[in-house]
């Protein structure tokens, strides 16, 4: 029995070991891929060249657009938040050459009708019934709506100038609509930043999304603009030129410009812009108090929720990203589309760092009571081991920062705190999405897993009210 518990012990010592150094040097890898990115943001940001616009937007919502301008809002079961998603933003948006596309399905009623009760009656809104049972999927929505959009354009004579897409859960910006439209003057696709709302009753969950998207359309969207790479779609506050969708349908010979069988056609659709040549642009811009621009939502608030969200993204972006658009001749394409499908790999290096924990912990534990020796790690182990825990405190420092200027202080210390948060979730999200995409290699079709929305930031306040609100969580008063 000894002898047995002496080989365990060793056992254990020697996977320790291994997965100190797999863990180790892939933590170092992603850490400098990282710090890279960071590196080419502070130095932009040095020269004044990532300097985010500030404007007067007291009365921009006023402004009259260029041209007709269409926003197609995909709904499946949506009836406890579209209502007020149309009308928020038939209030925000009031310009008359607006239309509002909601796509609705057949047997979906309690969709349709929320709609309409939201619109009171605006004749911006457009109700486009799919023909088939839903769901479908949230792409073949949006090319139905595409499909009736481009029917209407027939039947008026007058074309569609602008395509800007929202998902049923968004509170849009007062400002966004007039931006688009000035800024598609220069680009084929504009993406404008999105804002998680912090939530008060989830503060681990779904208040973890606050960081991940201040620092990734905080940074991370600003340098592959700087990088002059292809932009992915978020899906929300991002608008197309009408041209341009209509040539992604004649290169896909296809009745819509969205991919259908992709879990995530915005992602897509996005990158798909640059391969046709046409120009992409992030656009950051502050009004006078120094609030984003942005669109604001509430995320998943339990970690189901959010494991199922993830699994998504990663699945539709890391692993059909791979097979769907392979990969750029660009160096600097390259390098993105390598970030954007880290998803699984980095689930595996973090899932082996908190394993590494546990294993950590258990030899502690059994060292206290006289078994197995004193572990004492080399100088290039060491040196691994504090050259992880700097990068750990520089990427704890950098999502701090990030969140701190878009939500205070008090939040960015929570980012902080919430790490093991994100990490967990990541590696529940990568697990369930590998095993979904292994069921599609064995013929099974991709399964559209919706996020359920229960609330909507403007049932609770008016959009000025919710902006100072944040205002003054950003200032820490």
């Amino acid at each position: 029995m000894g002898v047995e518990l002496f080989r365990g012990v060793e056992w254990l010592a020697l996977i320790q070991y291994e997965l100190l150094l797999f863990a180790g040097v892939f933590f170092l890898i992603g850490a400098a891929d990282e710090f890279a990115v960071d590196l080419i943001y502070l130095c932009k940001r040095w020269r004044g060249e990532l300097r985010t616009l500030t404007m007067a937007t007291r009365n921009v919502a006023d402004r009259q657009l260029s041209g007709l301008a269409v926003v197609m809002i995909p709904t499946w079961r949506e009836e406890k938040v579209i209502a007020h998603t149309v009308a928020h933003a038939l209030s925000a948006w009031p310009q008359a050459d607006l239309r509002i596309y909601v796509g609705c399905y057949s047997n979906d009623s309690g969709t349709l009708e929320a709609a309409m009760r939201g619109a009171g009656g605006d004749p911006r809104l457009r109700i486009v019934v799919h023909e088939n049972k839903g769901p479908t999927s949230k792409a073949d929505c949006l090319n139905r709506i595409y499909a009736a959009m481009a029917l209407d354009e027939m039947r008026t004579g007058r074309l569609v100038r602008m395509v800007v897409l929202h998902d049923a859960e968004d509170m849009v910006d007062p400002a966004a609509l007039p931006l688009l439209d000035r800024a598609i003057e220069q680009a084929e696709f504009v993406q404008l930043p999105v804002l998680p709302v912090p939530q008060s009753d989830s503060r681990w969950i779904g208040s973890h999304y606050c960081e991940e998207f201040a620092e990734a359309h905080g940074k991370g969207m600003v340098v592959r603009a700087a990088l002059a790479t292809g932009l992915p779609a978020a899906g929300v506050g991002c608008a197309f030129e009408r041209r341009m969708l209509a040539e992604m349908v004649r290169q896909r010979g296809t009745v819509g410009p969205f991919a259908d069988r992709s879990l995530t056609e915005d992602y897509e659709l996005g990158l798909r812009v640059a391969l046709a040549g046409g120009r992409s642009r992030f656009l950051r811009v502050r009004d006078e108090a120094g609030l984003l621009v942005a669109t604001r939502a509430y995320f998943p608030s339990s970690i189901a929720g959010a494991v199922r969200q993830k699994s998504r993204w990663v699945h539709g972006i890391a692993l059909q990203g791979w097979d769907r658009l392979g990969w750029s001749r660009g160096i600097g394409d390259c390098w993105m589309r390598l970030r954007d499908r880290r998803g699984p790999f980095a689930a595996l290096v973090l899932f082996s760092g908190y394993l590494l924990l546990v294993l950590g912990s258990l030899s502690l534990l059994l060292r206290q009571f006289g078994l197995g020796a004193e572990w004492k790690p080399d100088a290039l182990l060491l040196w691994l081991l504090w050259l992880n825990v700097a990068s750990f405190v520089w990427r704890a420092g950098m999502r701090f920062a990030f969140t701190t200027r878009e939500y205070g202080w008090l939040e960015g210390l929570r980012a902080v705190l919430r790490i093991p948060v994100s990490n967990i979730i990541a590696i529940m999200a990568g697990r369930r999405a590998l095993f979904a995409y292994i069921r599609t290699l064995r013929g099974a079709a991709p399964k559209w897993e919706k996020t359920e929305h229960d609330v909507h930031p403007a049932q609770f306040a008016a959009d000025q009210d919710l902006r100072l609100e944040m205002d003054l969580g950003r200032t820490g008063k």
